[in-house]
This record gives structure tokens, C-alpha cells and sequence, in this order.
């Protein structure tokens, strides 16, 4: 057996990784407004030499040529420093022109703090189940049963037991768990505890005195033939005239089939524009909506502890690092807004064509042709417009959204997809309900206006629009 034995070696091997300052410029670039200032005023916190500007004073610019600062370059931190002395005494007087000019409004300050302390959290379903489950007078037995039910339901509304697994888990009586669940079916939102979508229908008809219509009917026996739309077969199977048949589709389609939708927890999101469009007389300006973006500067504070004699060196290599870092976060937050307005400005040279008519109008354009143009990485441009959004005279609209491939015309030129999409939810609007026109005809009547576009292609774009088939989009 050959001797084993323990050794220590040493290997060279190169890797690529980040730097700290990379990253965190990268993070900025690619976050959406209110990210955007969520980070700064994260950054805030932890950086006790930036402070954040009043509004309506004027942003730092750092002078271009200032190169980033280590332990070995004290001259060029001198000189740096020297630019942030001056940029800080310019900030001060503007501090204080805003403090003389804006007065503190005692009202104002009251109005927001109302709003602020106004804002309550929505209530869910189970809790509203459970208020009029405290207010129908129950037992104290059925009123423990009503709380175990309630628990069962989901957000959408529907049981997620069956009154006989929830007797065998729980050891109530079956019978006794299916009289509370009566109770509770009769609670607001209409339909709420049921099994399936079958009985949360028949829940809400026979709530609006229909238990006993052609509309229960269809929804008893026939639900998989109305989501199919084959209308003419449920009249033959109830033996009615067509006419009726579509009278209790147009009832049914009222309903709703998840009724604890109206409670759901879902978090909205608020979305800021990072761009605003406006058309003015020489043609389409952008602006950066920049508002909202903390304006930063070095406190006057560190300054003065920098300059004084008296502070201990290991004080000073702590402010200087501090500093050094609030510096390269402004000047990030400057490259960002830099970036954004170039890839911005062509964006909207491209696709004026779009903001003047309409989706018509919208050209094909890639990534790569706007990193080039502008002089930048396609992965730059990608982060850039990275949950962002532009406001146009024509809406608010994500900046991904005018980048789109292109399909070439009988005449040589592109269109963009979504200009076919468009054209194609067209066609179907304008169809007859009763002859729907199928993927091979679309695709013809599209060749017919120039658009060479395959029949795989038309049926992806449909599912796209969320458009169904010809033999469920008919009427009969």
C-alpha cells in the first residue's frame, strides 16, 4: 500500500471578478427610479459625509479628468478635495437662498403628515370572512368550525378541503362542517367557499334569483361546451332556441369567477418615468425626470475635520475613504443620467415615426445598433433601459418596448413584430363572429398588404395577443 502523506502547493491562476465600485455603478445604472433613490438614501445612511441637497438647487457635476483616488495619489485627492470645497460653498448659498425663499408652511406640513398617517393596511378576505363570521351569531362550537372553514379558503376563494377531509383531520362532525359552510356561502363576496368554478357560478346565480335558469342550466351541465363557445350544441342538448342560448352567456360572462380577487394582497407597482417625451416646434425633447433623485454633496463638516491640524491621522484616512466613496456614488449617478439621456435621444430620433402616428409606425431596432450609435456595450444599453420608463405624448411606455425585431415587406423594407401583432388583432376585431378567419387566411390577407409572415408565425402572435382559435372565436 502506498504511503499517504499531507502537502501544501501553491498555484497562479488569473479570474475576473468586480471591483466593489463596479458594481455598485452597474446597480445604479440598471436601477428604476424609486429603486434608484431607495440606494441613494441607503447609501445616505451609511456615508456620514454625504448629505442631500435641498430641492431645487443645482446637482454636482465633477469635473471630467479627475481620476479615481488610492493611498498613493494624495496630490490628486488634494485636488479633488479643492473642487468639493468649492462645489460645497456653492451648494451653501443656494441652502440658503432656498431657506429664505421657502418659508415653512405649518399647513403643508400637516396635510402630509394626515396623509401619510391615512394610509391603512387592506384588508384581506379571511379577515372579512372572519368579521361576519364574529357577527352571525353562531354557537361557540360552530363558531370554532366557521374559523377552521375560513382558514381553508384560499385568496381566490375556493375551499381547499372537502367538508370530509376537513371532518377527518380536524374530528368535527362532517354534517356539522358542511352546515357552517352553508352559513358561510352566503357571506360577501358572492361565491366565496366554494369547491370548483362550477359551484362558485351557481353560488352567484342562485344569489341573484337565477338559481333555476337556462343560465344555471349551462353552467351545471354544459360549462366545458360555453368555454368552447359551441353554443348551437348546448341549444340542441337543452332543446331551446339559439337566441336563448346566448342570453345565458352574456349572464354567465357577468360573474365572477374568483371572488376573493377584490381582496387580493397583491403589492401594487407604482412606476416612475426615468424619461419625459415632449414635442415642442423643433421637433421631440427629452428630459430626465430627475426630480425625484436625492441631489448630493460632501458635508461642509468633514471638510473643515480634513482641514483642521488637529485631527488624529486615522481619523482623517476614515473621511478620506468616506469621501472618496460619496464622490464616485455622484459621479455614478452622473454617468447614469448621462447614459440614459444618449440611449434615450436614440431612441426617439429612431422611432419618431411612432410617436407622430401611432403603432403603425413603430421600426425595428436592436440593441446592438443603439450601443453602437451611442459608442456603448450592448450589455450597457441592456441595463440601461432596464425597468425604465418613457413618457410620450402617446402614453407610458417601458423602454424595452421600442426594441423590437423586424419582418421584411414584399418591398424589401422591415416592420416591427408588434406592428404585425397590431395588424393581426385588427383582422380578428374586424372578422365575421360567425365565419372567424383561421392562421392560413390571416396569413394571406397579410401578404396581401406585403407582409411575408409564415403561418407558425401568425399563430405564435396570436397566442401572444392572447387571441384564441378560429374554432373557439366562432358564433353559431
Amino acid at each position: 500500500m502506498a504511503d499517504q502523506s499531507l502537502s501544501m502547493s501553491q498555484e497562479q491562476h488569473q479570474i475576473q471578478i468586480l471591483a466593489p465600485q463596479l458594481r455598485q455603478s452597474l446597480e445604479l445604472l440598471q436601477a428604476p427610479m424609486l429603486e434608484l433613490r431607495a440606494l441613494v438614501q441607503q447609501e445616505l445612511q451609511s456615508n456620514p459625509t454625504l448629505e442631500e441637497k435641498p430641492p431645487k438647487t443645482i446637482s454636482i457635476e465633477v469635473e471630467p479628468g479627475v481620476s479615481e483616488v488610492d493611498d498613493a495619489k494624495e496630490l490628486a485627492f488634494k485636488a479633488e478635495f479643492e473642487i468639493l470645497s468649492r462645489i460645497d460653498e456653492e451648494g451653501c448659498k443656494y441652502f440658503m437662498h432656498d431657506l429664505a425663499s421657502e418659508p415653512y408652511d405649518a399647513g403643508r406640513e400637516r396635510r402630509r403628515s394626515f396623509f401619510l398617517d391615512s394610509q391603512v393596511k387592506p384588508v384581506s378576505l379571511q379577515e372579512h370572512l372572519n368579521q361576519q363570521l364574529r357577527e352571525a351569531g353562531l354557537s361557540d362550537k360552530d363558531h370554532r368550525t366557521g374559523e377552521l372553514i375560513v382558514g381553508s379558503i384560499n385568496d381566490d376563494g375556493y375551499l381547499l378541503q372537502s367538508v370530509e377531509e376537513m371532518a377527518a383531520a380536524t374530528g368535527f362532525e362532517a354534517s356539522q362542517i358542511h352546515d357552517v359552510l352553508v352559513v358561510i356561502q352566503d357571506f360577501d363576496p358572492i361565491g366565496v367557499g366554494a369547491c370548483d368554478v362550477r359551484e362558485c357560478l351557481l353560488l352567484q346565480l342562485e344569489r341573484l334569483g337565477q338559481g333555476d335558469s337556462l343560465a344555471a342550466a349551462v353552467v351545471k351541465n354544459h360549462l366545458d361546451l360555453l368555454g368552447n363557445k359551441q353554443f348551437k350544441e348546448i341549444a340542441q342538448r337543452q332543446a331551446v332556441p339559439l337566441e336563448q342560448v346566448h342570453q345565458a352567456a352574456k349572464v354567465i360572462a357577468t360573474l365572477e369567477p374568483k371572488p376573493g380577487r377584490v381582496f387580493s394582497a397583491e403589492t401594487p407597482v407604482y412606476v416612475m418615468p426615468d424619461v419625459v417625451v415632449e414635442k415642442t416646434e423643433e421637433g421631440y425633447q427629452v428630459h430626465l425626470n430627475d426630480e425625484h433623485i436625492p441631489r448630493l454633496w460632501i458635508s461642509r463638516q468633514y471638510k473643515d475635520m480634513m482641514q483642521n491640524d488637529a485631527t488624529k491621522p486615522d481619523v482623517k484616512a476614515y473621511i478620506r475613504e468616506r469621501i472618496r466613496s460619496g464622490l464616485f456614488l455622484i459621479k455614478s449617478i452622473t454617468q447614469r443620467q448621462r447614459t440614459l439621456y444618449r440611449v434615450a435621444v436614440e431612441i426617439v430620433r429612431v422611432q419618431s415615426g411612432f410617436l407622430d402616428v401611432g403603432l403603425a409606425q413603430l421600426k425595428p431596432l436592436a440593441m446592438a445598433e443603439v450601443a453602437r450609435l451611442v459608442g456603448l456595450h450592448e450589455t450597457t444599453v441592456c441595463r440601461c433601459v432596464a425597468n425604465k420608463y418613457m413618457k410620450t405624448s402617446r402614453g407610458l411606455f417601458a423602454m424595452k418596448y421600442f426594441f423590437t425585431p423586424g419582418l421584411k415587406m414584399a418591398d424589401g423594407k422591415t416592420v416591427s413584430n408588434k406592428t404585425v401583432q397590431d395588424k393581426i388583432a385588427s383582422l380578428v376585431a374586424e372578422e365575421e363572429p360567425e365565419h372567424p378567419l383561421s392562421d392560413q387566411e390571416i396569413m394571406d390577407q397579410l401578404k396581401g398588404q406585403g407582409l411575408q409572415v409564415a403561418r407558425r408565425t401568425v399563430a405564435k402572435y396570436r397566442l401572444v395577443l392572447k387571441i384564441p382559435p378560429s374554432h373557439l372565436r366562432k358564433q353559431t
